[in-house]
């Protein structure tokens, strides 16, 4: 068997244990639609979690998804994305191989 070489077939070994509320949180929606140009969160997270919804005029977050890695801590340039730890048990569920 060969081992998988995009990012995102590595990323489908991993298993998620699904918490029902977010450990992500957009505080100030309105600075991503004035401020916002680049959505710079839409492309640095390597497992997609945020995406610009084009109706709602909104950042949508699938926090079902993320692995953890806190990229979104460092990545937002306003500081508008809010990150804690999921609850004890809850979130991603790494796998080797």
């Amino acid at each position: 068997m060969a081992l998988p070489t995009k990012i995102k077939d590595k990323l489908f070994l991993n298993s998620y244990k699904h918490d029902s509320q977010s450990h992500l949180a957009i505080p100030d929606p309105d600075i991503c639609l004035t401020q916002c140009h680049d959505k710079p969160c839409t492309h640095f997270c390597p497992s997609e979690v945020f995406s610009w919804n084009e109706q709602t005029k909104k950042i949508d977050i699938g926090w079902e998804n993320c692995l953890e890695t806190g990229a979104c801590r460092v990545g937002c340039p306003f500081t508008n994305i809010t990150y804690q730890n999921p609850r004890g048990g809850m979130g991603v569920q790494f796998k080797h191989g």
